[in-house]
Parts: C-alpha cells; sequence; structure tokens
C-alpha cells in the first residue's frame, strides 16, 4: 500500500454528494438524446454497483464468520485470500501484500496445478512459470485449462501480470549408464 494511498483510504467520501453526481451524469447523457450511450451508462453505473455489493456482502461474510475467527491469520487473512475482496483491494491500491506475495497467493489457489515461478518481467508484465515435478515430458499443468486457470487467479490477485509463459519441468538428468556384460566364466560353468 502505497503512501498516498493511506490518506486516501481514511478520507470521507459523502454518500449523497456520490449518488448526486451520478445521477447528474446519467441526466446529462439523457440531455444528448442518445438513448444507446445512456443504456449503456445505466448498465455500466448498476453492474459497478452489483461488482462492489457483491464485495462488501463477502467482506462482512468472512469477518462473521465463526470458523475464520480461530483461523490461523483470522479474518484478515480469509480476506485477503479471497479472490474477489482481494481483486477490489488491488484495485484501489489497499491490498498489504506485494506483488510477489500475492502472485504466491493466486499460485496457492490453483493448488492442483504444480507450479513454480522462473521470474517476473515488470516491463511487460510476464510471469515465467515452471511446471513442477518429476517426469520431464512438460505436460503435467501445462495445458491451455491449466494456463487459464492460473490467468484467471493471477487476473484478481495480481493484476501486473499480464501474460503467463509456463515452461515444461526440467528433465530429471540422464539416467545412469548401466553396463551389461558377459558373465563369468566362473558364473556360467554351474
Amino acid at each position: 500500500m502505497s503512501a498516498g494511498t493511506a490518506v486516501d483510504a481514511t478520507r470521507t467520501v459523502d454518500a449523497v454528494q456520490t449518488g448526486r453526481r451520478i445521477e447528474d451524469v446519467l441526466d446529462r447523457l439523457a440531455a444528448t438524446g442518445d438513448p444507446t450511450a445512456r443504456a449503456a451508462a445505466e448498465e455500466l453505473v448498476q453492474t459497478l454497483m452489483d461488482f462492489y455489493g457483491a464485495g462488501l456482502a463477502r467482506v462482512l461474510h468472512l469477518l462473521y464468520a465463526s470458523e475464520n475467527r480461530t483461523a490461523p491469520g483470522g479474518p484478515t487473512a480469509a480476506l485477503l485470500g479471497d479472490e474477489l475482496v482481494a481483486s477490489l483491494l488491488v484495485l484501489h491500491d489497499l491490498h498489504p501484500e506485494d506483488r510477489d506475495t500475492r502472485i504466491a497467493r493466486a499460485l496457492d489457489s490453483v493448488r492442483d496445478h504444480d507450479l513454480d515461478v522462473v521470474d517476473f518481467d515488470e516491463t511487460t508484465g510476464t510471469l515465467r512459470l515452471r511446471t513442477a515435478g518429476g517426469g520431464g515430458c512438460g505436460c503435467a499443468g501445462g495445458g491451455t485449462a491449466a494456463r487459464q486457470v492460473v490467468e484467471d487467479a493471477l487476473a484478481c490477485f495480481a493484476p501486473e501480470v499480464t501474460t503467463v509463459d509456463m515452461q515444461p519441468a526440467a528433465p530429471l538428468g540422464e539416467p545412469a549408464l548401466l553396463q551389461i556384460g558377459a558373465a563369468p566364466a566362473s558364473a556360467t560353468a554351474r
């Protein structure tokens, strides 16, 4: 969280004044005579209200759920681990965890795909992942479905990641060379 954000987080917003501003914008769009623009603006307002309403409902649920009060990290851990709440915190630069921690949290949320972070390119937003585990075939977790699941999780927890590059697991190394030779003469005489 940046220093400027802490100040912004404590700033009070007048709900009545904000409601009036929204109505004013919608009225100005209606005055243009373009019903498509007004309908799009109303749909946008409704979609945002639904999104934030769902987020607030989830926050309240996670804060008051009895299992979160006694869990390690308490309600805060539950809030930071929830995709919807985390995405709202990140969107407003209020998430207290750094990018690398949020990336790790996103990958933890898709545990069935065993992935290791190779690196993150801040310039391009590319996160390079390597499928973990043995086999060396590179097929575990590297498919299109796996990529989509990972990208969806990262969108919630770490939107800085714009591209995911999934690399196959590193080969396990060369197998030991087994020398097979003729049996000793004493072994074949028996």
